[in-house]
């Protein structure tokens, strides 16, 4: 298994000036960033590394996300970490089969996590990360020492079911069309599904989510996602957790209900839940300063 430099192509990272800006920040409060790809058996998964430190925290991204959901976050806490972009998502590969549960993504982030972030003292995980950081506490405990679980259960796929297109917010898009004519499409698709974020941010997501298509305009850079039900058998991987669980759920949202986080309880201790107003599924990229908060006071 190679980790190696990744460049792909354009200077992804110029954007986060206008991260830092959106939070007060000016330049200077930039680290060193840098993508990687490290190869695990046939498939490559790509990752953005914050610091030149040994990372603290290790950060996946919600399903049609990428690791940039994490940018506007990494700048207002000011910790070396690892946001990796899950299979079929962002710079990594996809798979032949199209399984992106939680388990199979957890056999190969497992590998990257070894690469990258053996020491990490958290690993942050969103909507299908929070699930792949689940899968993680049975298949490899020992790399996850704390996990942060984002606005999701393992009960979330019934849930999801009943939601309407307004509730689903952005997870919403990968069911629509997958080609547009222009980004500024993408932009207005996506907005419609963000009430909580500013134009400009959804801007930037859109350009690192999105790549010229064949036929001309642009698609989505993930994959079509499959395996994304029958996660129940997750609440046995959360009795099983030996390391401490913090639940942050977004205030606006309706991904995680009180009779959830009862459901967690009962099979884990968590020390903290946490509530983030004015924050929707998408706690990171609502209110990055809230999350960043959460995570510098984990104990």
């Amino acid at each position: 298994m190679d980790t190696l430099p990744e460049n792909p192509g354009t200077d992804e990272f110029a954007l986060l000036t206008s991260n830092a800006a959106e939070l007060g920040l000016d330049a200077t409060s930039i680290p060193h960033v840098e993508r990687v790809t490290t190869r695990v058996g046939e498939h490559s998964v790509s990752a953005i590394v914050w610091g030149v430190a040994e990372p603290e925290f290790v950060f996946l991204h919600g399903g049609a996300q990428n690791a940039h959901t994490w940018d506007s976050m990494l700048l207002a806490l000011g910790a070396p970490a690892v946001a990796i972009d899950l299979p079929g998502h962002g710079h990594s590969s996809w798979r032949g089969d199209r399984d992106y549960a939680p388990r199979r993504n957890a056999e190969t982030i497992a590998a990257v996590i070894d690469a990258l972030a053996p020491s990490a003292r958290a690993v942050v995980g969103m909507s299908l990360g929070g699930l792949t950081t689940i899968g993680l506490l049975g298949l490899r405990p020992q790399l996850v020492r704390h996990a942060v679980i984002v606005d999701v259960t393992p009960s979330v796929y019934a849930r999801h079911q009943a939601m309407s297109t307004a509730q689903r917010g952005t997870t919403a898009l990968p069911a629509g069309p997958r080609h547009f004519d222009s980004l500024d499409d993408m932009v207005s698709a996506t907005a419609a599904l963000a009430p909580h974020r500013s134009i400009e941010s959804i801007r930037r997501g859109v350009i690192h989510n999105s790549r010229p298509a064949g036929q001309g305009g642009y698609q989505w850079r993930y994959d079509a996602l499959t395996g994304m039900g029958g996660f129940l058998p997750l609440w046995d991987e959360v009795a099983r957790a030996r390391c401490p669980i913090t639940l942050v759920r977004g205030g606006d949202s309706v991904f995680v209900a009180d009779d959830d986080i009862d459901e967690f309880r009962s099979h884990a201790s968590i020390p903290a839940v946490h509530t983030v107003p004015g924050a929707g599924h998408s706690v990171q990229s609502d209110q990055p300063r809230a999350l960043a908060r959460i995570l510098r006071e984990l104990r």
